[in-house]
């Protein structure tokens, strides 16, 4: 088994891309196999609609199950991770174009922004896994601000269905571990489109 993340706690934050949500989850199971403590976070959208994905409570069971933690799922409770310093890297996986503006534009309104608003107040990386039918239209501007934003890295991406879904990115999820292993060097995993 490989430890490399042994003793390092990742805020793990997921957003209402269902259906990469089992993506995800097997991401969120491969870093804690290499030795990460989870800290398991939920937008209120991700933890409270049920869809042919999986409903709300075996979603937010499963991210529990696979953390060994309760899901923070509120703004009050994802206010503490930056003061208390409860995380060393924040991924948000999936990250959806909303939240994506959000981010570039400083809101914070729901459980997800606060948790990465309140981890970034110490400089600490941030890694999104964008899923977004519309990265290459009117997300694209938001992206491209983060893409300049010190502390933020993508996990690579590709379009993931170019004739039906022109505009659309999806992270390789499966290059998450890898990518958070290069944000914590400082190193942007290139290209940022990858394609196989």
């Amino acid at each position: 088994m490989n430890d490399s993340f042994k003793g390092v706690r990742i805020g793990f934050a997921m957003t209402g891309s269902f259906c990469t949500f089992d993506r995800c989850f097997r991401q969120a199971e491969q870093l804690r196999l290499m030795g990460a403590e989870i800290i398991p976070i939920m937008s209120e959208n991700a933890s409270g609609i049920s869809t042919r994905f999986g409903t709300d409570v075996e979603n937010i069971t499963r991210l529990n199950k696979i953390s060994g933690r309760e899901v923070i799922m509120s703004i009050s409770d994802a206010e503490p991770i930056g003061p208390e310093n409860l995380t060393d890297i924040m991924v948000v996986a999936p990250c959806t174009s909303n939240t994506t503006a959000k981010l570039a534009n400083g809101i914070t309104d729901n459980c997800v922004t606060m948790a990465v608003k309140s981890h970034l107040r110490s400089g600490k990386p941030v890694v999104l896994a964008i899923a977004s039918n519309d990265s290459l239209l009117g997300s694209a501007k938001n992206i491209g601000e983060l893409f300049n934003r010190k502390n933020y890295y993508f996990v690579p991406m590709l379009q993931d269905d170019i004739e039906k879904k022109p505009a659309s990115l999806v992270a390789q999820f499966e290059m998450i571990p890898q990518a958070v292993e290069a944000a914590f060097k400082g190193i942007q995993l290139r290209p940022i489109i990858y394609s196989k």
